[in-house]
């Protein structure tokens, strides 16, 4: 086969349509007393995203579908919901990369309080985060007119932790999570680890002395379920285990 072939092959792939079903947990707290699973089939092309399809379901099928999307380009992190079984956001997963011959379920993310369909109560989350105090704090002042100093090693240090999108991917993926409400979660610690481990911050030792608590770092089980889960590809059990070691040293 020539590649003039191949390139033609591959075109028409990507360009025929093809039906898929969708299995979507369905929730109206004014009428249902439980969740229940409603199906829709829908047209869809290989490189169409699942937030795709939701959208046609919303506009075309039943406008009453409620979701949570925004930047739609996986910045926003707004539209993270549990994809056959997993943690992701549907603007970053491709139908190509599921398996079309079966039905594709779609539900709202774990250990977050339901409001409808596949929206939850976000506020337990934020609250965690606020918690761990996710803020450059200094007492001293930078020299006049200039920036505070940082080493491309020092930034290099926290690089990592700067990508969240607080998505709660991670943390409604973690299973003490789904079972104790008072444990700060993944996405938590990742925040607090970021300015912990950044040389401008001098109020580490009281981030540490948040995080070491009984539902703080120690309820982590070390999983890699919210490692897993991140859409940026942050190693967030990694981050969890330093801010355990820091704790240890009593400095970062």
């Amino acid at each position: 086969m020539t590649t003039a072939t191949l390139e033609t092959t591959s075109t028409d792939a990507a360009t025929k349509s093809f039906t898929v079903t969708f299995l979507i947990r369905r929730f109206d707290p004014e009428v249902d007393a439980e969740p229940r699973w409603q199906d829709f089939d829908v047209e869809m092309y290989a490189t169409d995203r699942v937030l795709d399809a939701l959208h046609k379901i919303k506009w075309e099928q039943d406008g009453s579908l409620t979701f949570r999307r925004s930047c739609a380009h996986g910045i926003c992190g707004s539209d993270a919901m549990r994809i056959n079984g997993r943690n992701r956001l549907a603007c970053k997963t491709l139908i190509k990369d599921l398996d079309i011959t079966k039905p594709i379920y779609v539900e709202a993310i774990k250990g977050l309080p339901l409001e409808k369909d596949l929206v939850v109560d976000m506020e337990p989350f934020f609250a965690s985060y606020r918690e761990v105090q996710p803020f450059l704090q200094a007492s001293s002042a930078p020299v006049a007119g200039k920036e505070r100093v940082q080493s491309v090693a020092e930034r290099a240090r926290f690089d990592d932790t700067t990508k969240c999108i607080l998505c709660a991917a991670c943390t409604s993926s973690c299973p003490v999570f789904w079972t104790d409400g008072q444990y700060f979660g993944p996405a938590a610690i990742v925040n607090a680890h970021r300015f912990i481990f950044d040389s401008r911050d001098e109020e580490a030792k009281v981030r540490l002395d948040i995080l070491n608590d009984k539902e703080g770092v120690w309820r982590c089980r070390t999983t890699f379920n919210c490692t897993d889960a991140c859409p940026r590809g942050i190693e967030v059990t990694k981050a969890i285990a330093e801010v355990k070691q820091a704790i240890l040293r009593g400095t970062p």
